[in-house]
């Protein structure tokens, strides 16, 4: 197959992808071809493509036009410069995280001394890899329920070469690391916030349900985080919560509610779109009462 051939199976996928509601056709045509290829996007027009290579793309086009997430058929996603495994029973990072990841590294930055930093829900370990290869001396403990999905999390922790505990656990147990009262110094969650009754993309159903939806405002799993972040978070410590665009006061409020923070700032993406909560544990605030 001549390269110019090959740009024209590239343009027929695009289409295709196109009639079938993909929202970014070419695009994923495209990085596709790349991964088959085993080159760089802007290279597919120039690659030889190998023996057998049209019936692979074929069916790879046929996977992304029947809605299976462009990561699933790949096998990972990009974070920041890391590269994530992914798959089915684990949720696929989104590039707008990558801004709370950045907020906590600058925020780390301003620290003294090595930092205890907690990761609530990890899923694939995006957050808590990309804080942990950016700030090397941070001590971070990754908190996820799904069993499945901690085993993505420690096989990307150990491609990307990054330190960190990664326990099996519920965000809003109250006994979440009873042990480590008081001395966390940074929070950071991307939790499930999406409301139930959301019409979201079909892509977002390939993503478990649990780490998605989180009731019917979508304020389910926030509201439970919050009291043991309090109790977890030392006096001045920072917490950073990504939630859906239509609930930043909602998550500002249940904060202010919490009686344990100061300083809630909603946090804007590039779009301009209220993407993440952050606030700062009050000075020898004293913890909050916890159920048993």
């Amino acid at each position: 197959m001549r390269p110019s051939s090959l740009r024209d199976l590239v343009a027929q996928a695009s289409e295709t992808l196109a009639a079938a509601g993909v929202a970014s056709p070419s695009n994923d045509a495209r990085l596709l071809a790349a991964h088959l290829l085993d080159v760089a996007p802007l290279e597919v027009g120039f690659a030889e493509p190998y023996a057998g290579f049209e019936s692979d793309y074929a069916q790879a086009i046929s996977r992304r036009a029947r809605r299976e997430p462009l990561q699933h058929i790949t096998g990972t996603a990009a974070f920041g410069p890391l590269e994530l495994a992914v798959g089915e029973g684990v949720f696929i990072p989104r590039p707008e995280t990558e801004l709370l990841a950045q907020w906590a590294t600058q925020r780390l930055a301003g620290m003294a001394g090595p930092a205890t930093v907690l990761d609530l829900g990890t899923g694939s370990g995006a957050l808590a890899i990309y804080i942990a290869t950016h700030v090397r001396d941070a001590r971070v403990i990754a908190v996820e329920r799904s069993t499945t999905a901690i085993g993505y999390a420690r096989r990307n922790a150990a491609a990307n070469g990054a330190s960190i505990r990664i326990m099996h656990g519920d965000m809003t147990d109250a006994a979440l690391l009873r042990e480590c009262d008081g001395q966390v110094d940074l929070i950071v969650s991307n939790p499930p916030y999406v409301p139930e009754t959301s019409d979201v993309e079909r892509e977002v159903h390939r993503d478990p349900h649990e780490a998605v939806f989180s009731g019917d405002d979508g304020m389910v799993a926030i509201r439970g985080l919050i009291p043991v972040a309090a109790r977890l978070l030392r006096p001045g410590g920072a917490i950073g919560i990504e939630h859906d665009d239509a609930n930043a006061q909602l998550v500002v409020n249940a904060l202010r509610e919490n009686g344990a923070f100061s300083d809630t700032r909603v946090m804007k993406d590039l779009a301009g779109t209220e993407r993440f909560v952050t606030a700062s544990k009050l000075p020898l605030c004293p913890q909050p009462p916890t159920t048993a």
